[in-house]
């Protein structure tokens, strides 16, 4: 974890997760009262880009929804998080996640984020000068939910999945709101923003977009980290069907010859994804202690890269759709 920190404490370099376009969002004038949708843009009959007026935000905030080819019956939503890049143009799930691909036969809507690199998909106790303001615990749990649910005919039914940054994310989200999302997916995350690692290890990703992390939970003393440590408050997870996984840091299939990306997510790749391991290993070890049921992949083999999270998906989504009861 010590060799992860160090890592990420450089500039962004493109390891999948970490390379992006500027973070700040324009803050729209004036501030909106309640959550609506300002308009809804086609992608494609099954692929269309929500713009909702977000109170907590006090912006305009884009979304990417993926919609099944049987739309005739209300149904699930599964909403993803993007790693610390998590462009405001596209959400790296559909860029190199295959997620359209993967999701073209499910009977399922994915909510796919849009912006907020760096951020962990959490309130923000301060605006920040760079990053700007974040309130995604907010707009993701309470202002969202009910627009997708009432625009896109949803059940009610929730789960998360997020990678890297978004995995401690979604378990964070899944952690304070318990019961809200019958399912959590997560890859290589690290789960223990309490710890003084844990809490370094934030830090540094914060800091590679130049924002302060001082704005996200205060200084290091303030109990904001403690609450949003999922390994302090894992019973909070109990009821809540989970999948973890990981790769050990090895360099394996997908860093050969044949991936342009290759020298750097096993130079940068390599060191991240077995910090993520410790912390992906140390999480479920204590679940069990617990006897809160989960399902485990980890490898010994694998970087810190979009290969293997896109390899993840069809791993992850048994777990996540007898939670969500799509046959």
């Amino acid at each position: 974890m010590g060799v992860a920190s160090t890592a990420l404490a450089g500039p962004p370099v493109n390891t999948g997760s970490s390379d992006g376009p500027e973070p700040k969002s324009p803050v729209d004038n004036p501030r909106p009262v309640v959550a609506s949708i300002d308009h809804i843009q086609k992608i494609t009959d099954r692929r269309v880009r929500v713009f909702v007026r977000s109170p907590a935000m006090g912006r305009t905030v884009p979304v990417e929804v993926l919609l099944p080819k049987d739309r005739g019956h209300p149904r699930p939503t599964l909403y993803m998080l993007d790693g610390r890049s998590a462009g405001n143009e596209v959400n790296n799930w559909t860029k190199y996640g295959k997620a359209v691909q993967f999701f073209a036969d499910k009977d399922v809507n994915v909510v796919l984020t849009l912006g907020g690199p760096a951020s962990y998909y959490t309130d923000w106790q301060r605006p920040d000068p760079v990053l700007g303001n974040n309130k995604w615990e907010t707009f993701l749990t309470r202002e969202l939910p009910p627009l997708i649910d009432a625009t896109f005919e949803g059940n009610g039914s929730k789960a998360l999945e997020g990678v890297s940054m978004g995995a401690e994310a979604a378990m964070m989200l899944a952690m304070r709101h318990p019961g809200a999302y019958r399912a959590v997916a997560a890859h290589s995350g690290c789960y223990a923003m309490g710890s003084d690692v844990g809490q370094a290890q934030a830090r540094a990703i914060v800091s590679t977009y130049n924002g302060n992390p001082d704005n996200m939970f205060g200084d290091q003393n303030n109990p904001a980290w403690l609450s949003h440590d999922v390994m302090m408050h894992a019973d909070q997870l109990r009821g809540t069907a989970l999948f973890l996984s990981a790769g050990g840091g090895i360099p394996g299939p997908f860093d050969g010859p044949g991936n342009p990306d290759a020298r750097t997510s096993v130079i940068f790749g390599s060191p991240l994804e077995m910090g993520a391991y410790a912390c992906t290993l140390a999480l479920a070890n204590k679940l069990e202690r617990m006897q809160i049921p989960l399902t485990l992949d980890l490898h010994d083999v694998g970087t810190h890269s979009w290969p293997y999270w896109s390899a993840e998906l069809p791993k992850a989504w048994p777990t996540l759709a007898r939670a969500l009861d799509i046959s």
